[in-house]
């Protein structure tokens, strides 16, 4: 069975800084890109930034500049280091790992539980 956990939200200021982590655990085999996503309350959720197994990253408009995705495959864990964070940046922030290939098979669409971010003064 596989899971997706994060872990690091909490409350900031704005203009603060926080790091997400998010680890599948589980047998692994690969998995081929991993992604955050947030969810503010009332509002769809909505892809924040992407980075695919070699590296290639891909972000939000609305992060561009202010956060960095990275990972470590032999892990298996997938970061998200928020900068220069903002109010309207508040929402719960899921992990999502499209498809894992595991020694059973392939497990399509992990999502992890969700960590809860709050940007206030």
């Amino acid at each position: 069975q596989v899971q997706l956990v994060e872990s690091g939200g909490g409350l900031v200021q704005p203009g603060g800084s926080l790091r997400l982590s998010c680890a599948a655990s589980g047998s692994i085999f690969s998995i081929n890109y991993m992604a955050w996503y947030r969810q503010a309350p009332g509002k769809e959720r909505e892809l924040v930034a992407r980075i695919t197994s070699d590296g290639s990253e891909n972000y939000a408009d609305f992060v561009k500049g202010r956060f960095t995705i990275s990972r470590d495959n032999a892990k298996n864990t997938v970061y998200l280091q928020m900068n220069s964070l903002k109010p309207e940046d508040t929402a719960v922030y899921y992990c999502n790992a499209p498809v894992i290939t595991t020694p059973r098979g392939v497990v399509y669409g992990s999502w992890g539980q969700g960590t809860q971010v709050t940007v206030s003064s």
